[in-house]
C-alpha cells in the first residue's frame, strides 16, 4: 500500500504522541498520501513500529468548515524511511460500513471531496491555460 506520490490536497491526519520523561503529549499533523476504505498512508518524522496503534483525526481543510473524521483507530502495518521522515501504512480498525452517519460516512465524504479536488487539479494542469503558459 505504501507509495510516495504527492500529498493529497488539504488532507491531514492529527494524532497525539507521548514524549519525554513525564509523558507529555504532543499534537502532530501529518500529510496523507493515500486514503481508502481500509486505511491510509501518512508521512511524519515521528518514529513508530509496525504493530503500533494510533488514534487519528482526519481533517479535510475547507474554506468555510473543515470535514472531520475523528477518533479513527489505526494499526501501523508498514514503515518506509524517506530522508528524515517516514511513510507509514495505517490500517483502519473497528469501522462498521453499515453506519452511514458515523466514521465510514465521514470517510466517504472526505474521499468524495478529495476526488473532486484531484479532478479539478488535474484538469487545471492539463487544461488550455497550462498549454498557453507552456508556449509563452
Amino acid at each position: 500500500m505504501l507509495t510516495m506520490n504527492e500529498a493529497l490536497p488539504d488532507l491531514f491526519a492529527h494524532f497525539n504522541v507521548k514524549q519525554g520523561l513525564f509523558r507529555r503529549r504532543e499534537r502532530v499533523q501529518a500529510a496523507l498520501f493515500e486514503l481508502d476504505d481500509y486505511g491510509c498512508v501518512m508521512k511524519t518524522d515521528k518514529l513508530f513500529e509496525p504493530g503500533d496503534t494510533l488514534v487519528l483525526d482526519l481533517v479535510m481543510e475547507m474554506p468555510f468548515d473543515d470535514i472531520r473524521a475523528d477518533g479513527i483507530n489505526g494499526l501501523v502495518t508498514e514503515r518506509r524511511k524517506h530522508c528524515s521522515n517516514f511513510f507509514y501504512s495505517i490500517d483502519f480498525s473497528e469501522l462498521n460500513s453499515d453506519d452511514q452517519a458515523g466514521l465510514p460516512g465521514k470517510l466517504r465524504r472526505i474521499r468524495d471531496v478529495l476526488s473532486k479536488k484531484q479532478s479539478l487539479r488535474s484538469r487545471r494542469a492539463t487544461g488550455p491555460a497550462s498549454s498557453i503558459r507552456q508556449s509563452a
